[in-house]
């Protein structure tokens, strides 16, 4: 008998019953989804809403992608659940397929349920794997690396930084290689690379070698909204196989496509291969949740002999896997990668153009694929930001839901647009919504005006 649809009728609503994350629960009132295709999301109350951020960045194949979708029913016909002290067929063959596509020949992948596990664990393993239970992890300021108490220590997030102190968990934030606000005061993209570097070598020498167990860096996209300069991850790979540091790639919202690659990293060639590789997101194009730890020949032979006391009920859900296996074909098949890149570039230029209309542009960054920053100023000469970080303007909050009653779904954050819409946008739907944005951002010049005026 087929299943029913859920229904809520005589159901409390949702703002009453459900602790929303990430918002103050009395200003949370959004729609209710009951479905969705390609890049659009459906309303309960019948509307359609194009998707320009992917939701939070992961719904990489958009909504209900048929084959994946297919695979999850036929997988749960099979077998739902086996626990990983069990084989289970579609985990074999999801972790082989990550090996192949990441060139991590004779590694190993480990499942997690999700993105701030998944980095978590890469510190357990780059720990274990260089005997050094209790070494040093250094990360970015203004980084994310997900929610829970350990990877809160690991992020470099004003929201959370009052929470879980880095120092207890063993970790040492860093500035970041912003180019466009360089915290090393230096005047280009180049040099402000070379400065992030110099900086991170620097506090492994104060350390000591010996003390630090791994770097752990987003290679390209975040929703911190800084995309490093291209010369830092070479650099940074450079520096730290020079100290005999593991360098661990948070590719939880870069991998897939959304960088043009199917891991960011890879766009700096072979040689700029990290020790190991932290996965979510797209890995089911958020159909099912699953993250995973790919990790390389050196650092699985240390673990190998290891015992390793770490674990989750739901690591490697065949589920999830079978999901995974289906949207890794998908992207492949259906060429989402390379399409990601040349819509990518057609973005970025699109952007750049809205950047010589509007003023308020102070910045426009990304574009190696579906993904790029817009940052919001005052004034474009002294690049003096629309509103302390991570704080949101009120006129930038307004453009958000003028956007949504208009039919698309921008994300924002701070100071900054987010785009990173699915990769099967048809070039219509990008075009549109990049129409609006121009109308928008209009409308907020104006706002922003009347407000200098008052």
């Amino acid at each position: 008998m087929p299943a029913q649809p859920i229904t809520t009728a005589g159901t409390p609503p949702e703002r009453q019953t459900v602790l929303h994350s990430w918002c103050v629960q009395s200003d949370w009132d959004a729609p209710t989804i009951v479905g969705g295709a390609g890049a659009r999301l459906h309303t309960a109350d019948g509307r359609s809403i194009l998707d320009m951020s992917s939701l939070a960045e992961c719904s990489n194949l958009g909504h209900q992608h048929p084959r994946v979708v297919a695979a999850i029913r036929a997988q749960a016909n099979e077998l739902c659940f086996v626990t990983s002290a069990w084989g289970a067929a579609p985990r074999a063959r999801l972790a082989a397929m990550l090996l192949e596509r990441s060139g991590f020949t004779g590694g190993r992948v480990f499942f997690t349920l999700g993105g701030a596990d998944a980095n978590e664990h890469a510190v357990k393993f780059a720990r274990a794997a260089a005997g050094k239970p209790h070494g040093w992890v250094i990360t970015r300021e203004r980084s994310y690396h997900g929610a829970s108490y350990a990877a809160m220590a690991l992020s470099g997030d004003a929201r959370t930084a009052g929470q879980s102190d880095p120092e207890l968990y063993r970790v040492l934030h860093v500035p970041p290689p912003y180019a466009y606000r360089c915290p090393f005061g230096t005047a280009s993209a180049a040099d402000c690379a070379a400065a992030a570097v110099r900086r991170i070598e620097a506090v492994i020498g104060e350390r000591g070698a010996p003390e630090v167990a791994a770097v752990l860096m987003e290679p390209n996209a975040g929703t911190n909204g800084i995309v490093a300069p291209d010369a830092f991850w070479p650099a940074l790979r450079a520096a730290t196989r020079a100290a005999g540091v593991h360098l661990i790639a948070d590719e939880v919202m870069s991998a897939f496509g959304r960088c043009g690659e199917w891991f960011a990293w890879q766009r700096h060639g072979a040689g700029a291969q990290p020790d190991l590789m932290t996965l979510a997101k797209g890995l089911t194009g958020a159909h099912l949740p699953l993250g995973a730890v790919v990790l390389s020949a050196a650092v699985a032979r240390a673990l190998e002999p290891q015992m390793l006391m770490t674990g989750l009920t739901y690591c490697g859900h065949p589920l999830s896997c079978a999901a995974g296996i289906a949207a890794l074909e998908s992207y492949a098949e259906e060429g989402l990668i390379e399409r990601s890149r040349r819509l990518g570039a057609a973005l970025l230029a699109q952007l750049q153009r809205l950047a010589t209309r509007h003023a308020v542009i102070g910045d426009v960054r990304g574009g190696h694929g579906l993904f790029a920053v817009v940052e919001l100023v005052r004034a474009r000469a002294s690049r003096e930001p629309l509103a302390a970080w991570p704080a949101m303007h009120p006129a930038l909050r307004a453009l958000i839901e003028r956007a949504r009653e208009a039919g698309v779904s921008f994300a924002a954050r701070g100071n900054l647009l987010l785009l990173a819409p699915p990769l099967v946008i048809t070039e219509r739907e990008l075009a549109d919504a990049l129409t609006l944005l121009d109308r928008l951002l209009g409308e907020l010049t104006t706002e922003l005006a009347a407000e200098r005026a008052s």
